[in-house]
């Protein structure tokens, strides 16, 4: 192929350019003398396309790393799931949700919270879960089903002596029975960025609601 070619080509072909704009990175384009205070449109035009071309290429690789990253998750959730269906008591399985669920959900620290009248109520004072009195879920959730924070101080009310490592925090609600009192499953992580406001809580509360119907199982807790 000669430079005829090239030319008969490009001339068949005038939207070649637009197709394929990473090419203009690599031609030496004549400049326009078009005298002083007189605007060169070629330039600016291909400019533009440049722009347009990296902009579209920052898009792309954004949505592959969200794209990434979810998959990740929809990973991390899946295994704490087979996790928490393969304990043989409920003890082992309140230790699987509580250590287990940390590792596999990468972050430093799971915690459950039950609200209870008496810090001693059966099957509540295990390690693990921390117990608070009435109205506590309402005063960290308000009106909500979940709470994303990011750059915070961890609560020792939340996580107890692993409060110091949490710097931020999701926490979901937990409705075990109708007359059973209000709970969550909190998890916090030393990353600042790890959880914020932004953020949705398909994961994590889909997680929490296996962890409050294996809960309701083996309780045998009535809906």
């Amino acid at each position: 192929m000669n430079e005829k070619d090239v030319i008969a080509y490009l001339k068949t072909h005038p939207e070649f350019l637009q197709k394929h704009p990473e090419l203009l990175d690599h031609l030496n384009l004549p400049a326009a003398d078009l005298g002083k205070g007189v605007a060169d449109f070629q330039k600016f035009m291909v400019d533009k396309l440049k722009k347009d071309r990296d902009e579209a290429v920052d898009v792309q690789n954004q949505l592959i790393s969200v794209t990434r990253a979810n998959l990740d998750i929809y990973d991390r959730v899946q295994a704490a799931v087979l996790g928490a269906l393969e304990a043989r008591s409920f003890e082992e399985f309140i230790e699987i949700v509580t250590h287990d669920f940390a590792v596999i959900m990468d972050v430093d620290v799971v915690s459950l919270v039950i609200e209870a009248n008496e810090p001693g109520i059966h099957n509540v004072h295990l390690k693990g879960v921390r117990v608070v009195s009435p109205g506590t879920i309402k005063k960290w959730l308000r009106d909500g089903d979940g709470l994303l924070q990011g750059h915070i101080r961890g609560s020792e009310e939340i996580f107890g002596p692993a409060a110091g490592l949490v710097h931020s925090q999701a926490l979901i609600q937990m409705q075990v029975g109708s007359n059973t009192p209000l709970g969550i499953i909190a998890f916090g992580s030393r990353n600042p960025d790890m959880f914020h406001h932004d953020q949705a809580i398909d994961h994590v509360g889909f997680l929490a609601e296996v962890v409050e119907r294996c809960i309701r199982l083996w309780l045998q807790i009535p809906v």
